[in-house]
């Protein structure tokens, strides 16, 4: 597999990381080294932290670092835990993870509270709803746990960091520009989300509406419907955007699971080549998509190196190098140094732009 070194136009320092296993992780044995930190959880989101880093603090061997991401059985997921894995592996750590099978913050609570009485070291998570999961959360940090989101965030304070895939700037402009030219920067556009409550999503899909506005004034985004991340709902979703809009240009999804049903649909009926589709998918879901013609060009980071990073990260939260206030830095193996921001938010890089002329270095 290319390196995404090579490839990727990042502003810090980011190699590729081979594709590993599955989402989703369950914390092994209890933490015995976290009694005295049981009495209240840490401020979360980069504010004032009660104790201080120490940079040169080893990372103890063993730690329980569970990765709980929004659904079991997602592609995506399972590259971007499986980056977790090899991390955790490289640590000489306890890697576990766990899920529900449907995007559900009602049933990630459920996890989190088991990984709670487990006595998880670090969990890492993906929130599929920025505060449902709150509770759940604030009382693993009062039993000791470092609380590590990735991907999609929480709400600041109901965790010690957050591993976001590349400035939400970055995505939604990335993702216009590619719709922009391949519909000549003119035309109706619908955005096929997952779940109406995905804190990153929302974000995005905010953004690139503002910025399409200013800078594509012709391009038109008329609606956002939601596919649930659910395979058989996103490309439900699909037909029914091209039933309803008959002369829509073309759907943006930035989410995995939608851009490759959407594919799905769009390959086999009479729209292919006719409504341009880009969005935020794997080389490995979309590549046939780009042979056939359904696809011109779309974008992602390494999720794999997203897992690899919230790891890292978990491990130098836990082992006390970072708290997770601005300005501290730590190292994430071989990805390299990274300094934490705002709110404790740690940026992995920029997104990639795949086409035919690429899709085929890649595997993941």
């Amino acid at each position: 597999m290319t390196s995404f070194l090579t490839a990727r136009r990042l502003q810090g320092v980011i190699t590729g990381s081979a594709v590993a296993a599955l989402v989703l992780t369950t914390a092994a044995c209890g933490g015995t080294t976290r009694e005295s930190e049981a009495a209240a959880p840490a401020s979360g989101g980069g504010s004032e932290a009660s104790a201080s880093a120490d940079p040169d603090a080893a990372i103890p061997e063993g730690l329980a670092i569970a990765f709980l991401p929004k659904q079991l059985n997602n592609p995506y997921f399972a590259v971007a835990d499986g980056g977790g894995e090899k991390a955790a592996g490289e640590l000489k750590a306890e890697y576990s993870e766990v899920g529900p099978s449907e995007a559900s913050a009602s049933s990630q609570v459920s996890y989190i509270n088991t990984l709670t009485q487990q006595g998880a070291d670090v969990i890492v998570t993906s929130a599929n709803d920025p505060n449902a999961i709150c509770s759940a959360l604030d009382q693993a940090r009062a039993g000791g746990a470092k609380v590590v989101t990735f991907d999609s965030d929480t709400d600041p304070e109901c965790r010690d960091v957050f591993i976001n895939q590349a400035t939400p700037d970055g995505i939604a402009e990335t993702q216009i520009d590619l719709m922009a030219e391949q519909i000549g920067g003119a035309g109706k556009v619908a955005i096929l989300s997952a779940t109406a409550n995905a804190t990153n999503q929302n974000a995005w899909i905010e953004l690139m509406k503002t910025y399409a506005a200013e800078k594509y004034p012709e391009m038109e985004i008329v609606t956002t419907v939601y596919g649930d991340d659910e395979d058989e709902k996103s490309f439900q979703e699909t037909q029914g955007l091209l039933q309803s809009t008959p002369d829509l240009k073309g759907i943006i999804s930035p989410t995995t699971v939608g851009i490759s049903a959407a594919a799905r649909y769009l390959s086999g009926s009479e729209y292919k080549g006719k409504v341009a589709l880009t969005g935020l998918g794997t080389p490995n879901q979309m590549r046939e998509f780009v042979k056939d013609g359904t696809v011109t060009a779309f974008a992602l980071w390494d999720p794999a190196d997203l897992g690899y990073l919230a790891a890292y990260a978990g491990a130098a939260l836990s082992a006390g190098q970072i708290t997770g206030a601005e300005g501290e830095t730590f190292e994430a193996g071989e990805l390299g140094e990274y300094t934490i921001g705002a709110d404790g938010e740690i940026v992995l890089g920029d997104p990639t732009e795949f086409t035919a002329d690429n899709v085929d270095e890649f595997d993941f």
